[in-house]
């Protein structure tokens, strides 16, 4: 494989002038190549971004619970403060508040209004728990707070956390998937591509066989013209691609998905691959049609 790809970068300039350097199938191979490196680009951002989305909300989750406490109005403050007080004194317990009226009608604003008379309403009072690194037991939390306050209930949103979770990782599946598919077709029209120029070179073909070339030293000529197409193509596709995300808006703190849509970090250097998959797609690609197309003209 080293070697194959050593030859391939030597070139031969005999052996170059059995492809044709213009025409439909160049035209063909760059467009593709490109289109799809594009293509590629954003499937990569859209699972990079979903898998950091996800894990913000996951870990923002995993370290935040609440405890609904349900009374009645007369012993609602003796039930908050025996719950503060029990947090108080439980490990793994970083810090714990009530939460405040207004902030519970803005919890509540996006489904009822702007105007909603909480003091009217029996809405269960809040309390917000953040945890520490190591965590506390939760089990035992629920049995203390069912002793010293009946009315408490604790969330500590295992629940929201797994469909995170699996959201997640079918979102980078689904980016992952859809480059291989994007691989898949390129290196179906490069096929298609290199079948139309072998057959519309069979004349200069048969010419070299009984000259005493082989088919490898033919398929060799192909393979080295399409791989360095679909690397220039993809290369230009990539190029565009990642100035396109980069010109996307930038994440904001209360921004939805596609506002985050993107690269961090070391991630701007990861669609730098996509031009070498694509050079090596259409390498495989080409040799295998080059090698069946000229065993059926034998």
């Amino acid at each position: 494989m080293v070697g194959q790809i050593f030859d391939i970068l030597k070139g031969d300039s005999q052996a170059d002038r059995v492809v044709p350097k213009r025409g439909h199938s160049v035209r063909l191979t760059l467009f593709t190549s490109g289109a799809m490196a594009f293509l590629a680009v954003f499937a990569l951002a859209m699972s990079l971004a979903a898998g950091r989305l996800a894990d913000r909300w996951s870990d923002a989750l995993a370290r935040s619970s609440t405890i609904r406490i349900s009374a009645p109005a007369g012993e609602m403050e003796a039930q908050t403060w025996a719950v503060l007080e029990v947090l108080e004194q439980t490990p793994g317990v970083e810090s714990a508040r009530a939460m405040t009226d207004a902030e519970q009608r803005d919890l509540l604003e996006p489904w009822f209004g702007p105007d909603l008379p909480l003091e009217d309403l029996p809405i269960p009072r809040l309390v917000e728990v953040i945890e520490t690194a190591a965590g506390y037991d939760g089990e035992g939390l629920r049995q203390r707070l069912a002793a010293e306050a009946p009315g408490a209930i604790l969330d500590d949103h295992t629940r929201w956390r797994r469909p995170l979770v699996r959201a997640a990782g079918r979102l980078r599946a689904l980016g992952f998937v859809s480059i291989g598919l994007i691989l898949a077709s390129t290196a179906a029209m490069i096929t298609l591509a290199a079948g139309a120029a072998l057959a519309a070179n069979v004349k200069v073909i048969r010419v070299l066989r009984l000259v005493g070339a082989r088919d490898t030293y033919i398929a060799r000529a192909f393979v080295r013209r399409f791989s360095i197409r679909a690397l220039t193509g993809a290369a230009v596709g990539t190029a565009f691609g990642t100035i396109a995300i980069a010109a996307l808006p930038r994440a904001q703190e209360e921004g939805a998905f596609l506002t985050g849509l993107g690269f961090s970090g070391f991630e701007w250097a990861m669609p730098l691959v996509i031009p070498i998959l694509a050079a090596v797609t259409a390498f495989w690609a080409t040799r295998a049609a080059a090698l069946r197309t000229l065993r059926r003209l034998q």
